[in-house]
């Protein structure tokens, strides 16, 4: 297994045939910020990973689906730097942070202290906490203790501290799967915002197939460990559920998840 830094390096070549390094508002994705070739990771015996084949841009929003234990969080972590690959070529950005599915805030910290945690304490800290607050409309909670915050309010700190690192790639493992249907909702618009404005290249972890559809410009579906489709999401936003286009791809990610069209979403 060999991992290397992606730190500056551009993509070399053209993009696979039916992969358009283009986003869908016309704008041209950035260096690439993550790349694996060949990756498996065996468990007792078992390849959850098998063989996986991925690239991530900067700039693009790519969303992993597939059913529970097809390898989707082992994959975020080996792009983490929690995991490693028994077989294959990782490469990285340096500069990447992680959203769980759980805030992980530090109780004993006030919040901003939450936002900045790993930076030296100083004024420039304090100043650089009360941004990224403001980017996720929570300034006025800097001092506030992690306990007295709401679900939704603790994900949005989890999100000022992933992206106060300005980091290439940000990784998301299910951020909004413990959100109720509204947060989650406005927590999906700020995502979008946030994104546009910072540009990292974004790994998604998801078992919604609707979320996926609305926030990335591709979606991976994994399923037995390898990667059964990589489409791109060529619809202009905001996307309509709706809409043909959609609901299309929606069935193709069904049929590639082995789901029949009348049963509930896995």
């Amino acid at each position: 297994m060999s991992l290397h830094d992606l730190s500056g390096v551009r993509a070399a070549g053209a993009a696979p045939a039916d992969l358009s390094p283009w986003s869908e508002e016309g704008r041209r994705f950035g260096p690439v910020t993550a790349r694996l070739r060949g990756v498996r990771r065996i468990f007792a015996g078992r390849a959850v990973l098998d063989g996986v084949d991925l690239e991530v841009r900067k700039g693009e929003f790519v969303a992993l689906l597939g059913p529970t234990g097809t390898g989707k969080t082992t994959l975020l972590r080996i792009l983490a730097g929690l995991d490693r690959a028994d077989e294959g070529d990782v490469g990285v950005a340096a500069a990447r942070s992680v959203v769980f599915q759980e805030p992980r805030l530090v109780p004993a910290l006030r919040v901003w202290r939450n936002v900045v945690i790993g930076h030296r304490r100083s004024a420039a800290s304090r100043k650089l906490a009360a941004a990224a607050l403001d980017e996720v409309g929570l300034v006025r909670h800097a001092d506030a203790w992690p306990r007295t915050l709401s679900g939704g309010e603790a994900q949005r700190v989890a999100l000022a501290r992933a992206l106060v690192q300005e980091p290439a790639l940000l990784l998301l493992d299910e951020p909004f799967a413990a959100l109720d249907a509204l947060t989650r909702i406005r927590m999906h618009g700020l995502v979008q915002q946030l994104l546009r404005r910072h540009s990292p290249g974004v790994v998604l972890v998801t078992h919604d197939i609707d979320e996926a559809l609305s926030l990335s410009n591709r979606v991976v579906v994994l399923n037995g460990g390898r990667v059964r489709l990589n489409a791109p999401v060529d619809m202009p936003r905001p996307r309509a559920r709706t809409d043909r286009a959609f609901e299309n791809l929606r069935q193709r990610l069904l049929a590639k998840l082995d789901v029949a069209a009348d049963e509930p979403p896995i």
